[in-house]
């Protein structure tokens, strides 16, 4: 893989990240401008059809590293311990409800997904 489409590639994920800051900024959005810029590249990547090699290079390593990306996370975690403190019980309320919406969610998606594929089965000669 030639070095230039590597840094090309890394490039085009921070576009993304950018442009879905932007976003979120001028029109006061709640959502986070990463999550946008992802939702941005995974349409891109619908339209194009695949996932370029140079893509799977670059994320590859960034998941290999995920750990390191989360330092920041926890610094804040430790600089706004007393506001989670003060709100534990929200916060313990929001994440249990999140957490059973996802199940109940990826549940019910995994059970159209099946039924889909049955159907498919079923029509193929």
């Amino acid at each position: 893989m030639h070095p230039n489409r590597i840094v090309l590639t890394f490039t085009i994920l921070l576009i993304c990240q950018l442009i879905g800051e932007v976003i979120t900024r001028l029109f006061q959005w709640s959502v986070p401008g990463p999550v946008l810029g992802m939702v941005i590249l995974f349409c891109a990547l619908l339209v194009r059809g695949n996932v370029p090699e140079e893509m799977n290079i670059v994320t590859g390593g960034l998941l290999q590293n995920l750990s390191l990306l989360f330092v920041p996370a926890g610094v804040g975690v430790m600089l706004h311990a007393q506001l989670l403190a003060r709100n534990w019980a929200a916060l313990s309320l929001a994440l249990v409800l999140s957490a059973a919406i996802t199940i109940a969610v990826t549940g019910l998606v995994m059970r159209w997904a099946a039924r889909q594929t049955e159907r498919k089965r079923a029509e193929a000669p």
